[in-house]
């Protein structure tokens, strides 16, 4: 497949890179500065560029079978970027007529576990109070994306770690996986390039982990 990944120097952005160059894919990868993308090898496209302008952005996506962004806030200090930049993404896409669109969210934007044990609702509660603009942010993105032409998918992790990947996780198509705590970045990105091709994700948000 041809593929563009935007947010291609960020921890889940890059594990996408290198997964799908690994599995023959051609990768488009869109950044800022080519000087912090550590992914490489064959298929591999950089294509620099800022995230404000979609008409900047158009060339990037035509053509492309789908695009992953593993674009987000990195801290409450970023909050307001996942949404802003994802809007030039999706009308970059719409001009060209893309529109298989898998994009990172976080756990707290989907529905409650079922069942969900006590000290995991406390833990919840506090977390979502504390990054509250980081996942207000997230869901003015996701109403986005549900109004857009795209046909999107939101993977929605729990507290991300770094460790490799080993595509043995949880997932839960339109809700989250009970006393979910922790995921690999490595595998976020695992569950992304399986969506892809999953028709049961599509217009949905996929909870995932360990």
């Amino acid at each position: 497949m041809r593929l563009t990944v935007f947010g291609a120097t960020g921890g889940v952005g890059g594990e996408i890179v290198r997964q799908a160059l690994a599995a023959g894919h051609e990768v488009t990868a869109v950044v800022r500065d080519p000087s912090r993308l550590s992914a490489a090898g064959a298929g591999l496209e950089v294509f620099r560029a800022g995230l404000a302008d979609p008409e900047a952005l158009r060339a990037a996506v035509a053509g492309r079978d789908a695009v992953l962004s593993g674009l987000g806030a990195r801290s409450r200090a970023d909050a307001g970027i996942a949404a802003a930049l994802t809007r030039s993404v999706v009308h970059a896409m719409e001009a060209e007529g893309v529109r298989r669109l898998v994009v990172v969210s976080a756990a707290p934007v989907g529905p409650p576990a079922e069942r969900l044990p006590a000290v995991d609702w406390i833990v919840g509660s506090l977390v979502g109070k504390i990054f509250k603009p980081v996942y207000d942010d997230l869901r003015t993105m996701e109403a986005e994306l549900a109004s857009s032409a795209t046909d999107w998918t939101s993977v929605r992790p729990p507290r991300l770690q770094d460790k490799p990947a080993t595509g043995v996780y949880r997932k839960v198509v339109g809700g989250t996986p009970v006393s979910g705590r922790f995921i690999g970045r490595a595998d976020v990105a695992h569950a992304m390039l399986a969506a892809i091709d999953d028709l049961s994700t599509v217009k949905r948000g996929v909870g995932v982990a360990y």
